[in-house]
């Protein structure tokens, strides 16, 4: 089990340049040895013999048959638009030409 003070937290902040308060700096101890604690549990649980996975329940894609419906009229559609031309919508320009 490691053990994080205070001053190894300063210490390290003040390597990587980041400002903390002595207070911030016990909280961050603490929480990096829960961390520590944890990832050690799961290293002692994490045997050759259970294999890695990453859902604990198999995904699987549910799809549906890809069928054809009934559309929209193209001319209905653009006659119902503010802006048509050449059988397309017209949009105000948003990015200048070069």
């Amino acid at each position: 089990m490691s053990d994080f003070s205070t001053e190894m937290v300063m210490r390290l902040a003040s390597m990587a340049r980041i400002a903390i308060t002595e207070e911030e700096a016990n909280s961050l101890a603490a929480e990096l040895e829960v961390i520590t604690q944890s990832v050690e549990k799961v290293q002692r649980v994490a045997t050759d013999d259970v294999p890695a996975t990453s859902h604990p329940i198999a995904l699987e894609n549910v799809m549906r048959v890809d069928e054809v419906g009934e559309t929209l009229d193209r001319d209905e559609v653009l006659a119902a638009a503010p802006l048509a031309q050449s059988g397309m919508f017209k949009v105000a320009q948003i990015l200048g030409e070069e």
